[in-house]
C-alpha cells in the first residue's frame, strides 16, 4: 500500500504547520462556543495524512479527536448532537460576522450563501447512531 505522504519536503512542512494551526483552532473551539471544533480537526487530520505519519497516528489515537477522525474516515458520519453543534456554530459565527464585521452587501450575501451551503452539506452527511455501552463498560446494566 502506497503512503499518502507528499514527497516534496517543503510542501510537507507547510501541510504540517497548517495541520497544527487547525488543531489549535479545534482546541480553542472546545471552550469557545462560536468557534467550530470538528471541521478544523478533520482538516488537520487530512493535512497530517499528507504530511506526517506520526501526527496522523497521533490524531487518530487522540482521546477526543480520534473518534471523530476515525468515524469520518470510515464514512460513519456525525451524531445528531455533533450536527446540531456544527449548525449552531456556523449560524452564530456567520451571523455575527455578517451583522457586525462586514459592510459590503456582496460579501454579506456571499457569506450567507456559504453558511447555508455548509449547513446543507452537514445535514446531508450520514448520521451516526448514538453509541450504546459495550459489555464490560463502566455503565451498569440497570442504569446506575
Amino acid at each position: 500500500m502506497e503512503s499518502g505522504i507528499v514527497r516534496n519536503r517543503a510542501l510537507r512542512l507547510v501541510l504540517l504547520v497548517l495541520g497544527l494551526f487547525f488543531v489549535g483552532i479545534g482546541i480553542i473551539g472546545i471552550w469557545v462556543p462560536v468557534v467550530p471544533t470538528t471541521g478544523p480537526i478533520l482538516l488537520a487530520a487530512f493535512l497530517f495524512s499528507k504530511s506526517s505519519t506520526r501526527f496522523d497516528q497521533w490524531i487518530l489515537q487522540h482521546r477526543v479527536f480520534g473518534p471523530i477522525t476515525r468515524d469520518w474516515r470510515a464514512g460513519h458520519g456525525f451524531t445528531v448532537r455533533l450536527k446540531l453543534v456544527a449548525v449552531v456554530a456556523i449560524t452564530l459565527s456567520f451571523a455575527l460576522t455578517v451583522v457586525f464585521a462586514i459592510d459590503s452587501l456582496i460579501i454579506r450575501v456571499g457569506l450567507i450563501l456559504l453558511g447555508m451551503g455548509l449547513i446543507i452539506y452537514i445535514l446531508r452527511l450520514p448520521t451516526k447512531p448514538t453509541e450504546t455501552p459495550q459489555p464490560g463498560s463502566a455503565v451498569l446494566r440497570d442504569g446506575r
